[in-house]
């Protein structure tokens, strides 16, 4: 039987979405972290830490190129669970456009690609690990964030004063006209509410400014929305939480993503904290031209 103690957290996801620099911020966070482990070696890394008394925090980095990876990942990460590990899979993802951009930036060959062309690569490697996306504990897009922003998120995430077992919930405001978050799992329009983009003395500000919520928090519709979206989530949270899920990605979006679904995020977060959650809330567009 594995000890008790041992945490696991396998980083996985796309070439290029930013692995490297998880395990980084996680061996800054006192994880121990092992790079390219094929997945047929967890097993073993597992065994090494049976005899350990003191808690130990495992980080290990595996990737597609890593043999039979999907069959020999799902077997160890089965495996520990079944024996007691407390284990989570980190999945970093980005879009293709920012992919293609980063390979293009360092000069490097998609390790799947047979061609020169890196999004034959892309295209290859995500397709393959679509099923693993569609398991993973959590996923972070890191298309629009910096090595900074990405660090802070992934702090959030792991650092030590997450409880185990509690879940994390992280509300993200977006603007359509760029895009849907490709990590969210939860995702809430309000474009129905007024638009403060259509108020000139609104339009250059932001949904984290006093005038702007007041505004979209007065118009009609947004209390009841609000309500309605606080009891979905007190009853489907719960839900969650007993299925084992530690982690939940909302995505609050309006079109432009700097009025509407800045206030309606940070209204959610706040009633979030209050029914007892670790509820962070990101911004996604909000820095974007009007």
């Amino acid at each position: 039987m594995i000890s008790m103690s041992l945490d696991v957290t396998i980083i996985t996801g796309m070439s290029g979405a930013g692995r490297s620099e998880a395990a980084h911020v996680l061996e800054d966070l006192d994880y121990f972290v092992i790079d390219n482990l094929p997945p047929m070696l967890i097993g073993k890394v597992a065994e090494l830490a049976r005899s350990t008394e003191k808690s130990i925090r495992y980080a290990l980095v595996v990737d597609v190129r890593s043999g039979d990876f999907l069959d020999d990942l799902s077997a160890a990460i089965d495996e520990l669970r079944r024996n007691g590990a407390h284990t989570r899979v980190l999945f970093l993802d980005a879009s293709d456009v920012v992919l293609v951009r980063r390979y293009e930036a360092s000069r490097r060959r998609h390790p799947l690609s047979d061609t020169d062309r890196v999004s034959d690569g892309i295209r290859r490697e995500r397709t393959l690990l679509e099923p693993l996306k569609g398991e993973a504990d959590v996923i972070v897009d890191t298309s629009g964030l910096n090595v900074h922003e990405l660090r802070d998120r992934l702090r959030e995430l792991f650092s030590e004063h997450v409880v185990d077992g509690e879940l994390q919930v992280n509300v993200v405001s977006f603007g359509y006209k760029h895009g849907l978050p490709i990590d969210v799992d939860l995702v809430f329009d309000c474009r129905f509410l007024p638009n403060p983009h259509w108020v000139d003395e609104l339009r250059p500000l932001t949904g984290l400014d006093e005038s702007v919520r007041d505004y979209v928090l007065t118009r009609p519709g947004t209390d009841e929305f609000l309500t309605q979206l606080d009891r979905l989530l007190e009853l489907t949270l719960p839900g969650y939480e007993r299925e084992g899920k530690a982690y939940l990605s909302i995505g609050v979006g309006c079109t432009g993503g700097r009025h509407r679904s800045v206030v309606v995020a940070e209204q959610l977060g706040e009633r979030l904290r209050a029914h007892g959650y670790r509820a962070a809330v990101h911004h996604r567009d909000v820095d974007r031209d009007a």
